[in-house]
């Protein structure tokens, strides 16, 4: 892969991290102003269940930047772009799919 190619996923990676930490920073601070305490036992349900929900995405989105980190570092390394198994390139339009 060519420094050019490189600089482009490293720009599309960096992009999506910054995308990623600033979706979890929203609902952190959307979290804090929406405590509320409900009398009633099934609005306390729902609202436990949907604030449930968003820290199960808000874990894979942070898992995705973890990953994200990984990939920015193995370009760096010059091995982005080849199979960690066999060695292989993998090709320019496989790597643009995810």
């Amino acid at each position: 892969m060519n420094p050019r190619q490189q600089a482009h996923f490293r720009k599309v990676l960096e992009a999506l991290k910054v995308e990623l930490s600033q979706d979890i920073d929203r609902t952190v601070h959307a979290m804090q102003d929406d405590a509320t305490v409900f009398a009633d036992p099934n609005d306390r349900a729902s609202q436990e269940s949907d604030i449930a929900l968003e820290l199960r995405n808000r874990d894979r989105e942070r898992k995705l930047i973890k990953k994200i980190d990984e990939t920015i570092a193995r370009i760096d390394k010059d091995d982005y772009g080849y199979c960690e198994n066999c060695g292989i390139e993998i090709g320019l339009k496989r790597l643009a799919a995810r």
